[in-house]
């Protein structure tokens, strides 16, 4: 007999963070622009506007990912230059999807990127959860590395 994983809901974070050398403001404004994704995460086929807004609280963006997956998240706080956090409120296999994308001076010309989530599962099995939290750490440090090749040009 098969003993069946017992399905539950799980929390994890990630946080992933990496030193670009180049200016802050290259930073943020290769960033901010919530729909440039395509230029630099990995898997993003296109990215449009849900919304009239298209910077700071109340911007919504669309995903669409390369294996036609689409995701929607609204950007929920904004402080220019140093961070946005958004929610995903459709597409994930989560309850809850929290992130932050924050930048902050080394020196004149290293900038420190961090990207860090809170995640809240659906019901899933202990082992799925742990297998999507790898997936996702593995999908911020490919995208953090893409957006570093991009700026360090």
């Amino acid at each position: 007999m098969v003993k069946k994983a017992l399905k539950s809901f799980h929390t994890g974070t990630i946080k992933r963070t990496v030193r670009i050398n180049t200016s802050k403001e290259k930073v943020w404004r290769k960033i901010s622009n919530i729909v440039g994704l395509p230029t630099w995460v990995v898997n993003v086929k296109e990215t449009t506007y849900l919304s009239k807004k298209k910077k700071d609280v109340g911007a919504i963006r669309l995903i669409t990912f390369v294996d036609g997956t689409k995701i929607e998240e609204h950007v929920v706080a904004w402080k220019k230059e140093e961070y946005f956090t958004y929610v995903a409120t459709e597409g994930l296999p989560l309850r809850a999807y929290v992130a932050t994308i924050s930048i902050k001076n080394k020196t004149k010309n290293i900038t420190e990127i961090t990207w860090q989530s809170y995640l809240n599962s659906k019901k899933m099995s202990e082992k799925q959860f742990l297998e999507f939290l790898v997936f996702m750490g593995s999908f911020y440090d490919a995208s953090l590395e893409n957006l570093k090749m991009l700026l360090e040009k």
